[in-house]
């Protein structure tokens, strides 16, 4: 019955994962802050990851969630890249390749070097 019922309809997907995870977070937060009437905003996540998953408009929730991991994936890379420089800091410098703009890592302490960029063999002198 249930199968019948949903057919047709969108179902589940990562955004809708997100917005249920983050009226979880928005139920824990207002248990600590004793705002009258503000605990109901963490219910309209939930609310609208139910709607997207029972609507029967699969192209636009395939493109809410094609847009949600775009930018997710963003925010994937920038903490991933912070973590890594905060971890190779002491041993390691990051520059930018002039030419193509790729991140490039060489070692701390070797003073004047002579970087080539991998991807576009283009060469630079910095001061590590």
């Amino acid at each position: 019955m249930f199968r019948n019922f949903m057919a047709g309809r969108y179902g589940g997907d990562h955004f809708g994962m997100f917005l249920v995870i983050l009226s979880i977070i928005l139920c824990v937060v207002f248990l600590f802050v004793p705002v009258p009437f503000i605990s109901w905003v963490s219910w309209i996540p939930l609310v609208f990851s139910i709607y997207r998953m029972f609507s029967r408009q699969i192209e636009k929730r395939q493109a809410e969630n094609y847009a949600f991991l775009r930018k997710w994936g963003a925010v994937r890379t920038w903490w991933w890249n912070l973590k890594n420089r905060v971890k190779d800091g002491r041993t390691h410098r990051y520059y930018k390749c002039p030419e193509c703009g790729k991140k490039l890592r060489v070692p701390k302490g070797k003073g004047k070097i002579s970087i080539t960029c991998p991807q576009c063999g283009n060469k630079f002198i910095k001061k590590t």
